[in-house]
């Protein structure tokens, strides 16, 4: 299922607040934590909580075709997904940081790997009227299925050298979304150059334009 490296324009699902611009699905999840990282209008509470908003991020992050029939989506897939990003979000943030995973980390460690190793989703090509070949789902996912492909991304990012070096945190003011730099030169500063860096640039703009004479910045 290709879920992996996006473009780091800023892709948002329409009607919510799910941004899909990190470069991975895994930091995709990580960006749906409430918070400074989360998203920019929040819901009380968590995010994912209740089925329509779960599925409205399964469905924009590639997980899922938007005809998919999602049978038994409750709370306990928002339970699920809010574990992994829990997970994910630690070693991500030790990657970060430099720091290799000891045995304290291998209660994390074992429950992504635990994720990981479940079979994915099966997938084919359906004509449609058209003669379109679109992607379908063999049948309707199971949680365990669907939470494979987040926490395998994970994996093949964390333990992929040069991928994991260019994860990086944005310098924005008040986020701390981690994304995945792909820029040429590894000179990417923000999450999104349309959100965080149209908000530097606009407040750099303010601080010009209201500097007294002879002392802007």
């Amino acid at each position: 299922m290709a879920v992996g490296a996006g473009p780091s324009r800023t892709r948002r699902q329409r009607g919510t607040p799910w941004r899909f611009d990190s470069g991975r699905v895994c930091l995709d999840l990580l960006a749906t934590a409430p918070g400074p990282g989360g998203p920019g209008v929040q819901p009380p509470g968590e995010p994912l909580a209740g089925a329509g908003r779960l599925a409205s991020w399964l469905v924009g992050a590639g997980l899922v075709p938007a005809s998919t029939r999602l049978t038994g989506l409750d709370g306990g897939w928002v339970d699920g997904f809010v574990e992994l990003r829990r997970c994910v979000r630690r070693l991500m943030g030790a990657a970060l940081d430099g720091d290799l995973p000891g045995p304290a980390w291998d209660p994390v460690l074992a429950t992504v790997n635990a994720l990981a190793g479940e079979p994915p989703p099966g997938i084919r090509a359906v004509r449609e009227e058209d003669g379109t070949l679109v992607r379908a789902l063999c049948a309707a996912p199971g949680l365990d299925a669907l939470l494979a492909v987040v926490a395998r991304d994970a994996v093949e990012l964390l333990t992929d050298p040069v991928a994991r070096g260019r994860l990086r945190r944005c310098e924005g003011d008040s986020c701390d979304r981690v994304y995945l730099d792909t820029s040429r030169g590894g000179r990417r500063r923000w999450c999104s150059s349309e959100v965080c860096g149209n908000r530097e640039r606009v407040a750099r703009h303010r601080r010009r334009t209201t500097a007294p004479s002879g002392k802007r910045p």
